[in-house]
C-alpha cells in the first residue's frame, strides 16, 4: 500500500501529471484556439507545483522505499526548473506569431518535461534516473522539431532524436553493469557495495553511466548534439533547452556522483576533470569563429557546464554548493539572453540570429542593447555582475579541495571565453549600424528580460539566501 507521506514526496509531480493531462484535453477539444488558455494555465500548474515543494519535503527526505529523494537538493533545483519552464512558455507566443503558428501543445510538452525533469532530480534509484530522464527526453525531441515546415528545425530534432537514444543505450549499459556488479539498482546499495573496493566491473558501470549523463549536459566529448539543435530548434525552445534540462541533468549527475558513487570518489574525480577541463577550453575556443548568435549561445552553454563540474570535481560539500549556486545564476543569465535575442527582428518582425545584425544597435535600441551588455559581461565573468561570483564560488571550492591547477587553468580560460562575449558588445557599441531592427519589443519579452538584469546586477544582496540554499542543498547529499 502506498503511504500517504510518499504521495505528499512527489506532489509537484502530481500536480503537473494532472495538469498536463487536463491540457490536453483542452488542447485536443479546443484545437488551436485553446492555445493562449493552455499557455497560461501551464504556467499556473508550473507554479502550484513550485509552491507544492516545501509541502513535498516536509514529509521526510525518502519515498517510496528510496525510489525517490524530497530533500533540499530536489527542492532547489525543481525550483530552477520550474521558473525557467515557466519563462520557456511565456517567451514562445510573440515568436511564433511570425516565425509559424504557437500550437497548445507546446505547453504540454514543456509540462510533461518538467516532470520528467523533477523525477531525474529527486532520484535515488538508477530506474527513476532513467524513467525521468527518458520522459524529459521523449518530449524535448519533439520541441526540438516543433516547427515542422522549417527544415532546420526537423534536423535538429532528428539529430537530437538520434544522439539522445545513443546516449540513452550508453547509460542504460552502465547501469545494467552497476547492477551487475553491486546487485542493487538503489544509490545507497551502490554505495555500500562499493564501499569495500571498486571492482574492474563497477569502474567500466560508472564510466558509462558518467558518459551517458555527460551527454545531457552538452560537455565535451558529448557536446556534438548542441550547436545544431540549438541553432535548429525555435528559439523559445533553444531558451528552454540551454536552462532548465541543463539544471536537471546537472543535479542528477551531482546527486549521482556524490550519493551512488561516492566511495568511488577518487574515479570519477578523475572523469569530471578532464570533462570539465575539455569543456571549458573547447567552449571558449570554438565559439570565437561564430557568425550565429544561437551557435554562439552552444558553445557557451559547453563552456559553463566545464566551469560548474570544477565545483563537482571537488568533491565536497561546498563544491557541490558552488557548483548548484553556478547553476541558478546561469539559469537567470540565459533566461535573460534569450529574452534579448527574441527581440532580435528585422523592421518586418521576422528573427534574425547573426551577430553582425547587431552592429550599431545601441543607437536605435538603448534598453536592448543595455540588457546584452549586461548579460554578456556577466557571462564573461566581469566583476562586478553576479556571473562573477558563480565563477569565484567554483574556483574557491577547487582550490579549498588542492585542485589549484584545475582553478589556474579555467581562469585562464576565462580569459579567452570572455573575447567572444567582448566582441557582442563591440559589435552592438562601436560597430557601423546596421539594417534598423524593429523599434520596439514585446511586453513580456521586455518584463523578463529586466527582471533577469536587475538580478545579475544587484544579485550580490542575495547572496545571504543564495548560499544559505545552496548550502542546504548540498548538505542533504553529504
Amino acid at each position: 500500500m502506498i503511504e500517504t507521506a510518499s504521495l505528499l514526496a512527489v506532489l509537484p509531480e502530481l500536480i503537473l501529471t494532472g495538469s498536463g493531462l487536463v491540457l490536453m484535453l483542452i488542447a485536443a477539444f479546443g484545437g488551436d484556439r485553446s492555445t493562449h488558455a493552455v499557455n497560461w494555465l501551464a504556467v499556473l500548474a508550473l507554479l502550484a507545483a513550485g509552491l507544492s515543494l516545501c509541502t513535498s519535503m516536509a514529509h521526510g527526505p525518502v519515498a517510496f522505499d528510496g525510489l525517490v529523494r524530497a530533500d533540499a537538493f530536489s527542492v532547489y533545483a525543481k525550483a530552477l526548473i520550474y521558473g525557467a519552464a515557466g519563462a520557456a512558455i511565456l517567451l514562445a507566443p510573440r515568436f511564433f506569431a511570425t516565425g509559424g503558428a504557437l500550437r497548445p501543445e507546446y505547453a504540454v510538452l514543456i509540462v510533461f518535461a518538467a516532470i520528467g525533469m523533477g523525477m531525474m532530480v529527486s532520484a535515488g534509484d538508477m530506474l527513476t534516473l532513467y524513467v525521468g530522464l527518458e520522459m524529459n527526453s521523449l518530449a524535448s525531441y519533439v520541441l526540438a522539431s516543433f516547427m515542422r515546415q522549417d527544415e532546420k528545425s526537423s534536423e535538429a530534432g532528428l539529430k537530437y532524436f538520434v544522439l539522445g537514444s545513443l546516449a540513452s543505450g550508453i547509460l542504460l549499459y552502465g547501469i545494467s553493469l552497476l547492477y551487475g556488479f553491486t546487485g542493487s539498482t538503489a544509490f545507497d546499495g551502490i554505495a555500500i557495495a562499493m564501499g569495500d573496493g571498486v571492482s574492474k566491473g563497477e569502474l567500466f558501470g560508472l564510466v558509462f553511466v558518467l558518459a551517458g549523463l555527460a551527454f545531457k549536459i552538452s560537455a565535451v566529448p558529448f557536446h556534438m548534439w548542441t550547436p545544431d539543435v540549438y541553432e535548429g530548434a525555435p528559439t523559445p525552445v533553444t531558451a528552454f533547452f540551454g536552462s532548465a534540462p541543463k539544471v536537471a541533468a546537472m543535479g542528477l549527475m551531482v546527486r549521482v556522483a556524490i550519493e551512488a558513487l561516492g566511495p568511488a570518489g577518487l574515479d570519477w574525480q578523475q572523469i569530471i576533470i578532464f570533462v570539465a577541463l575539455a569543456s571549458i577550453l573547447f567552449g571558449a575556443v570554438a565559439a570565437i569563429g561564430q557568425t550565429s548568435i544561437k551557435r554562439l549561445m552552444a558553445y557557451s552553454s559547453i563552456n559553463n557546464v566545464g566551469f560548474a563540474l570544477v565545483g563537482l570535481a571537488a568533491g565536497t560539500p561546498a563544491g557541490v554548493a558552488a557548483t548548484m549556486s553556478y547553476m541558478a545564476i546561469y539559469v537567470v543569465m540565459t533566461i535573460g539572453a534569450f529574452a534579448c535575442i527574441l527581440q532580435m527582428r528585422d523592421a518586418d518582425g521576422k528573427p534574425v540570429d547573426t551577430i553582425a545584425s547587431l552592429a550599431g544597435l545601441s543607437q536605435s535600441r538603448k534598453g536592448l542593447s543595455a540588457a546584452f551588455a549586461i548579460f554578456m559581461f556577466s557571462m564573461a565573468g566581469i566583476p562586478p555582475l553576479f556571473g562573477f561570483w558563480a565563477k569565484f564560488l567554483v574556483f574557491d571550492a577547487a582550490v579549498a579541495a588542492n585542485l589549484t591547477a584545475l582553478a589556474a587553468f579555467g581562469i585562464a580560460m576565462s580569459v579567452i571565453g570572455a573575447f567572444y562575449y567582448l566582441k557582442i558588445i563591440k559589435t552592438i557599441y562601436f560597430d557601423e549600424p546596421a539594417a534598423p531592427y524593429e523599434a520596439k519589443g514585446g511586453a513580456v519579452e521586455n518584463i523578463i528580460m529586466a527582471a533577469c538584469a536587475i538580478v545579475i546586477v544587484f544579485g550580490y544582496l542575495l547572496n545571504p539566501l543564495l548560499d544559505k540554499a545552496s548550502a542546504a542543498a548540498a548538505a542533504s547529499l553529504f
